[in-house]
């Protein structure tokens, strides 16, 4: 691949603009920590939703696609499609609950909602497990990522590409705080989609493609074009479809798709101006996430299985490619190669504002985690907003070192997305009930934590070495049931077992955030005089499965106009045109 003058100079103007970004939003941001972490809690919905695209749209999101459809078809996307559901969730539901809570992270929401050392301990704790450890392997997966489109497209070894990206990335994201991140993401997120849009136009027109058409019907591809997989096998549709849709979305904890709302998507909704602009963030993030950006990722990789339809093609095609990196996501960068001076250049420039979106996002966040819920809350109560600040950008500095050196180590980003979903496997369903269900306490969520993670060992580490418990290859879905099923058991066992949290600690939460009073009436029934909310729930979750409908619609309905199904197509197009009439009209008579 040739990248000429030309797109180099794109790609620096690029690395300029989300420079000088960082610099013009540092003094703002170091004015404080609530400037730092939530942008003085001031947000508009647009450029909050926006900024949650951005981050999702990360680097290694087109290559985990390209792995799947490559393995698994088109109809394997229900591994993160799924994850619509919990999206809606928590637009109508769970959103205004995050913004009337006030807090500063989500982490904060452990010392509201429980009390004691068991509250103390999962915020100190989940602070550095989820702000340090987990943070550093998703980020390393995006890093992953850079690795393998900088040795496929530029040529560069997997240190110097991390070199790069992180400089850049440490630096507007330590400068500018969580501002700078937004509107780093803002213009990052125009040139991401772009670039994918672009590269998949010009990718159907090669000569090897000849035309969308041609490629519909290739014999490689034509098997691989369903929504929804074959239901006359179900070692086809049980992992592809009903995994994914009757258990993954609300049992597994997965960032950006949390069961209720939390980490990156919850520190948008706390740093928005209001509920309503709460609720339009995740709205039209979850739109953008599933509706709009899937299908230009998709094509190119179904255009992938005619031009590399082996892993070994792709070994001879960049034999410069470490052998622990090839796999079926490179195949993505691999037909980036086919670009045209000037797309390259805005191709590249869209994959990196991918990787830095997505990087920067997740180190304010984790950084949040490390300073106001680790570092002021147990280290250094009485510290100074310059103090906080200045530990903010010093955590910045070294969890992208640290993502850096883990991502040299990994191979695969479908690998990670499955160990991440296997290790938060049957704690989702507690982060959905903890907000309407009084009984559950701190040490619900402190054993569920722990269960989920040694059940996760086990099945991950243990089991294949000593075979306990018998699990087909073609059966690898009954991990995540039998994941889900202990967990859940078990916190619902230290449930009963243990405690509930003192009716004062349970009040304060319920007056602060006012979720529908049913799951707390049997306290509320104590207090005679306690204003009891019958909050509008059914109605939320009426309009959770309208959204979901909706989005399911339009991502079908596209899908169907690029098959050449103009009826399937127009059908779709007027489902998702309705519900999206019920939405916005409900979306604009909320407070």
């Amino acid at each position: 691949m040739n990248v000429t003058a030309l797109d180099w100079g794109i790609i620096a103007a690029f690395f300029i603009i989300s420079l000088l970004i960082g610099l013009f939003t540092a003094k703002s941001a170091g004015s404080s920590a609530k400037e730092f972490f939530l942008s003085g809690r001031n947000m508009p919905w647009w450029l909050l939703g926006v900024s949650m695209v951005a981050t999702t749209f990360s680097a290694d999101t087109p290559n985990l696609v390209t792995d799947i459809v490559r393995k698994n078809g088109v109809a394997g996307n229900w591994a993160w499609w799924a994850f619509l559901l919990t999206g809606m969730l928590t637009v109508f539901v769970y959103a205004k609950l995050w913004r009337r809570s006030e807090a500063t992270t989500d982490l904060e929401f452990y010392e509201m909602r429980y009390s004691g050392k068991g509250a103390a301990f999962l915020r100190a704790f989940r602070a550095i497990y989820l702000g340090v450890f987990f943070n550093v392997v998703i980020m390393a997966t995006v890093s992953l990522a850079a690795i393998k489109i900088g040795g496929v497209m530029l040529g560069l070894s997997p240190v110097q590409t991390l070199l790069i990206a992180s400089i850049v990335t440490v630096v507007y994201s330590s400068l500018g705080g969580l501002k700078g991140v937004l509107l780093t993401d803002f213009f990052q997120f125009f040139i991401a989609m772009i670039g994918s849009f672009g590269a998949a136009y010009y990718i159907l027109d090669l000569p090897e493609i000849g035309s969308l058409n041609n490629l519909l019907a290739h014999e490689v591809v034509s098997t691989k074009l369903d929504f929804i997989p074959d239901f006359s096998d179900p070692n086809l549709y049980i992992p592809l479809f009903i995994m994914p849709i009757a258990i993954q979305w609300w049992a597994t904890w997965y960032p950006g798709a949390e069961p209720g709302g939390g980490g990156y998507i919850a520190q948008r909704m706390l740093s928005a101006k209001d509920e309503k602009n709460a609720i339009g963030a995740t709205l039209f993030f979850n739109i953008a996430h599933y509706a709009l950006r899937p299908w230009p990722w998709i094509l190119v990789a179904l255009a992938s299985l005619v031009i590399y339809p082996n892993i070994s093609d792709l070994q001879a095609a960049f034999p410069h490619i470490p052998v622990d990196k090839l796999g079926d996501d490179l195949a993505y960068p691999a037909m980036l190669t086919f670009l045209p001076t000037g797309l390259i250049g805005i191709v590249l420039a869209s994959l990196i504002a991918a990787v830095m979106s997505t990087l920067s996002t997740h180190l304010n966040w984790g950084s949040s985690y490390v300073v106001n819920d680790f570092y002021l809350r147990f280290v250094k109560p009485d510290a100074s907003d310059k103090q906080l600040v200045a530990v903010g950008r010093i955590s910045t500095v070294v969890l992208m070192v640290l993502s850096a050196v883990l991502a040299l180590a990994l191979s695969s980003a479908l690998d990670a997305f499955n160990i991440l979903l296997q290790i938060g496997a049957g704690t989702g369903l507690i982060f959905i009930l903890r907000w309407f269900w009084w009984r559950i306490n701190a040490y619900t969520e402190i054993w569920a934590m722990a269960i989920s993670f040694v059940v996760a060992i086990f099945f991950e580490v243990i089991n294949p070495k000593v075979n306990w418990i018998l699990i087909p290859e073609n059966q690898a879905y009954l991990k995540l049931i039998y994941s889900v099923s202990i967990t859940t058991v078990g916190w619902m066992l230290v449930t009963f077992l243990t405690k509930p949290e003192k009716d004062e600690v349970l009040l304060s939460f319920y007056r602060k955030v006012k979720p529908a009073a049913f799951g707390w009436k049997k306290v509320l029934d104590r207090y005679p005089s306690e204003k009891q909310e019958q909050g509008t729930l059914p109605k939320e979750i009426g309009l959770m499965l309208t959204g979901t409908v909706m989005i399911y619609s339009a991502l079908f309905s596209t899908g169907f106009f690029i098959y050449g199904n103009t009826l399937g197509g127009a059908i779709a197009a007027v489902i998702a045109l309705v519900g999206g009439v019920v939405i916005l009209t409900s979306w604009k008579k909320m407070s």
